[in-house]
């Protein structure tokens, strides 16, 4: 006998986490595969980010985003892409 709610016992696997199971049997397959699902990377975080993040952690930079994003940060991307 199950201890959980008939909820719980009747809720069937995310979308996300079944795309992820077929991208992974299927690479497992030797199919090359490119997930979408997770949106996991498949490589370490270089240093230079994780300091950058100690840092905004530091400066208090632990909220959302204002929706148009920083104004600083899109300027500086704008000047990039010119």
């Amino acid at each position: 006998m199950s201890t959980l709610s008939h909820r719980i016992d009747n809720l069937s696997e995310s979308a996300t986490i079944k795309m992820a199971k077929m991208g992974r049997e299927l690479a497992a397959k030797g199919v090359d595969v490119i997930s979408l699902s997770l949106g996991e990377t498949d490589f370490f975080t270089p240093d230079f980010v994780k300091e950058a993040a100690k840092q905004a952690i530091d400066q208090n930079f632990s909220y959302y985003t204002p929706v148009p994003g920083y104004p600083e940060l899109r300027k500086a991307i704008a000047a990039k892409l010119k």
